[in-house]
């Protein structure tokens, strides 16, 4: 779609609406970031006028290009794109309160908050890394559906994006699958805040992503057809485009262009009139002329055409791929995930095993990709270990993505933020697994997933001292706690078969929040042994064995130390202290119940120890200040696991003789 639709109205003038809407807005804000829109303009023009595909009067429509400002800062840009293109929701009103309260126009974009914002981003590389992962799912769709599904993906990035690390790890993976639907504008106006980027990097950015396998040229970011031309050849390639546009940071400011002065800051009131000059603008502010305005409308409608001839296409589509096309964007998995979940359950109820959950994830796995297609798994080059990949499941090659399996290789981060990427475009179910120690790696990507309120899944196994020789640099200590902090995350740490395939169920089950599920490199018995009507793990906390006789003593416990809790009810209650196990999944489950429930499960007025191979940090707020915990005080060690847990004194002995010391 490279048709111009500005009639009579110059590219420039609609670019300097871009300028002027961006540093008014920040002036009336007292703070924001004029630099990069004023810069990027022309680039967004050019890209929103001539070729994107996209209806401002059906923001969802599936098969749109994906637009992503990578760099976050610049986020007047993104909206006055979206008010000038005529979106329904970004009105003039909220241009005028960019970064108030409640607005819709906020400091970074945030999804949710506005049609056509397609990501959260700021956190710099992050756009670029979602990117991808929209790219990926494209193609994967493509596969599957054929033409319903042909739309590119097209990201603006910054010096400091691809400064970052994670930009590294995700440009090498799209250039290695050959995401040629994946255009990246870098806005190389060689500015960061601290002034010329020549004072950290002395980068050849062209060299590197060729070096990924990328097409990557440099180009004048204020000549508009230079702009076009470099578009065209990028939409034609068969690899991913870097379009470095060497830009004028501040572009029209006569005494600030070109300096970091107009990075982070209002340009000034007398400033702002110099501008006005320059470019030529004899507005008011937040006043953009009808001629210019109608212009920018019709860029806004002409994808309509188009969207109505998908449209056909899809109404023409086979009976049965309508139907599982409706289902997998529709996003709900919950009559399959609870179907495959029973029968799985059902058969470990039949035959109990003692085995990993690392292993029982494989298997829940086995019986839900089997059942919902649309799950795309992958590990961080460890999928032997996570135990990601089923056996069904073919891997996603360069120019082959009818598979559903992702050789991430050793790229965490890469990894984690592709995946958002890959649930906020819709239509997959991402997952994908690394060591749990390596959240740390994963962290920024896990926090913005929960933070968007998306499906994301990772599998994190070897969760705790139980991995044993690898030693401490491997041994996930403090992550349970730190994950356990971030708000609408839900860190599943499964006890057995049953509670793994439970906790897979409810993690599928919710759209708008991401699951950590922690899985243990050691054997584990089966301590759920009885069917259940209902998903206990979705109470977050239950009784797993109630004491026998008088009730004198609960003892508390998650994933591997279930099994040490039984071990020391069975100590206490030779003793004639009855005492009650309680398993504790998830943390975040088991807050969300009625104060009865809890108070239910977890009696204070008994004794209350809780058990867990990491940090106690955390668990007072569960066993209250009387309770007692049995974890990691410390960094592990290098040792077999059963020597580690006798060194640490995680022992059902050290469990029962703190039940003992509250009696």
């Amino acid at each position: 779609m490279n048709d111009s639709a500005t009639g009579q109205v110059s590219e420039r003038a609609m670019a300097n609406a871009i300028r002027a809407l961006s540093m008014d807005a920040v002036q009336a804000a007292k703070s924001g970031h004029p630099g990069m829109p004023m810069g990027m303009a022309d680039v967004a023009t050019v890209l929103f006028g001539r070729f994107l595909k996209f209806d401002a009067a059906d923001p969802d429509w599936p098969d749109r290009d994906r637009f992503v400002l990578s760099a976050g800062h610049g986020s007047m840009l993104l909206y006055s794109l979206l008010h000038l293109t005529g979106y329904a929701d970004m009105t003039m009103d909220e241009v005028k309160n960019f970064r108030q309260t409640g607005r819709r126009t906020a400091g970074h974009p945030e999804y949710g908050h506005a049609s056509g914002i397609e990501t959260t981003t700021g956190p710099l590389g992050q756009g670029i890394a979602n990117a991808v992962g929209m790219a990926l799912a494209e193609r994967i769709l493509a596969a599957r559906f054929g033409n319903v599904v042909d739309h590119h993906t097209y990201a603006i990035a910054g010096d400091g994006c691809l400064m970052e690390g994670v930009s590294h790890e995700a440009a090498s993976l799209a250039g290695h699958l050959k995401l040629n639907r994946l255009i990246v504008l870098f806005d190389d106006n060689g500015i960061s805040i601290d002034g010329p980027t020549s004072l950290a990097e002395s980068d050849d950015t062209l060299k590197r992503f060729d070096s990924y396998g990328w097409a990557a040229e440099r180009i004048d970011g204020h000549d508009a057809d230079a702009i076009a031309a470099a578009i065209e050849r990028a939409q034609n390639s068969d690899r991913p485009t870097l379009i470095a546009c060497k830009s004028v940071i501040g572009f029209g400011s006569p005494n600030k262009q070109g300096t970091s002065a107009t990075h982070g800051n209002p340009l000034g009131d007398d400033e702002i009139a110099l501008v006005r000059k320059e470019l030529d603008w004899p507005h008011e502010p937040f006043s953009v002329p009808s001629d210019i305005l109608d212009a920018w409308r019709s860029a806004g409608s002409r994808g309509a055409a188009t969207r109505r001839a998908w449209q056909s296409s899809l109404n023409a589509m086979d009976s049965a791929d309508r139907a599982e096309w409706d289902r997998r964007m529709s996003g709900d998995v919950s009559a399959q995930a609870h179907k495959a979940t029973a029968e799985h359950i059902a058969a470990l109820i039949a035959e109990p095993q003692t085995i990993a959950t690392r292993k029982a994830s494989e298997l829940a796995l086995e019986a839900l990709t089997a059942a919902l297609p649309e799950m795309i798994g992958g590990s961080a080059d460890l999928t032997g270990s996570n135990n990601t990949r089923t056996k069904p499941m073919k891997d996603i090659a360069p120019g082959d993505y009818a598979g559903s399996y992702v050789r991430y290789g050793v790229r965490e981060h890469g990894m984690a933020s592709a995946m958002t990427g890959m649930a906020l475009h819709g239509g997959v179910v991402p997952f994908g697994g690394t060591f749990l120690v390596f959240t740390d790696y994963c962290r920024p990507s896990i926090r913005l997933a929960a933070l968007m309120g998306i499906r994301v899944i990772y599998v994190m196994t070897h969760d705790s001292i139980g991995l044993g020789e690898d030693g401490p640099t491997h041994q996930p200590v403090e992550h349970l706690a730190a994950l356990r902090v971030i708000p609408n995350l839900n860190v599943f740490r499964p006890a057995d078969t049953v509670e793994t395939a439970e906790c897979w169920e409810l993690a599928l089950l919710t759209q708008t929040t991401p699951s950590v599920i922690a899985l243990t490199r050691q054997n584990l018995p089966q301590v759920r042994t009885e069917a259940s009507d209902t998903n206990l793990c979705g109470r977050g906390a239950y009784i797993l064995r109630e004491a026998e006789g008088d009730h004198q003593a609960t003892v508390v416990a998650s994933g591997s130390e279930v099994e040490i809790a039984l071990e020391a009810r069975d100590a206490l209650q030779a003793e004639g202290i009855g005492t009650r196990v309680v398993s504790a999944p998830s943390w975040e489950h088991f807050a969300a119940q009625d104060e009865s429930y809890r108070n239910s499960v977890l009696d204070r007025s008994k004794a209350l120890v809780a058990v867990e191979a990491a940090s106690t940090f955390g668990w007072a707020g569960m066993v209250g200040d009387n309770g007692g915990v049995v974890g990691m005080t410390s960094f592990g060690a290098s040792g077999p696991y059963k020597e580690l847990y006798e060194h640490f004194g995680i022992t059902a002995d050290a469990v029962a003789a703190a039940v003992r010391e509250r009696l």
